[in-house]
């Protein structure tokens, strides 16, 4: 149970921060907070529960054979309310503030959403759950590192996702049309298996 309240506390502040950010504006400062705020959470929660606050990274872990079958649902529920109660935060924060939902070509926000989920499930799988780099001191930074290169490279294309959970938060904030959810959902579940089988394919023997 401890595990579940920890991807539900971790997804909270990482979605109320990309959500409250974006709304504040400020050229790059939501980037930077975006990626500092997935790493402070990795590093915080990373001993329990692996520290996924994602969907996408969860399906990624569980192939690659570093999570628990049992426990894919109850991670995906509790990043889902997670997300959820920190859109209803920001709308509680910042009342009245005018927001605009992204219209994003959808092949082109299909390809940069797969692109990044890949390297950040990619990633995750190789400073997170790899035997080489077991007990390192770096794989929250490197985890952050990622998603802040992402957003920065395609945030204007797709708006820098990479996450269902974000997906969901935005969504309900109103930043995100819900007639375009599918395509960060598409692109994410699409991704995260294809990261997870070749990170097996380059490491065969780290079982």
């Amino acid at each position: 149970m401890n595990k579940y309240l920890v991807e539900l506390i971790g997804t909270f502040f990482f979605v109320l921060t990309i959500c409250s950010s974006v709304i504040a504006g400020g050229g790059v400062i939501p980037a930077l907070a975006i990626g500092g705020a997935l790493m402070i959470m990795v590093y915080a929660g990373g001993h329990v529960s692996g520290a996924h606050y994602n969907p996408a990274v969860t399906l990624g872990v569980w192939i690659r054979g570093r999570c628990e079958g049992k426990d894919v649902i109850p991670y995906w529920i509790s990043q889902a309310i997670g997300a959820s109660l920190a859109a209803a935060a920001v709308k509680f924060l910042r009342p009245g503030a005018q927001i605009t939902a992204m219209t994003p070509v959808v092949s082109h926000a299909l390809l940069a959403e797969f692109l990044f989920t890949f390297g950040l499930v990619y990633v995750v799988l190789n400073v997170a759950t790899a035997k080489a780099t077991s007990g390192n001191s770096f794989y929250g930074l490197a985890i952050g590192g990622t998603l802040m290169t992402g957003v920065f490279a395609v945030g204007d294309i797709s708006g820098g996702v990479f996450n269902p959970a974000v997906a969901l938060g935005i969504t309900i904030l109103g930043l995100s049309s819900w007639g375009n959810i599918w395509i960060y959902l598409v692109a994410t579940f699409l991704a995260a298996p294809l990261a997870a089988l070749a990170f097996k394919a380059i490491h065969p023997e780290d079982k």
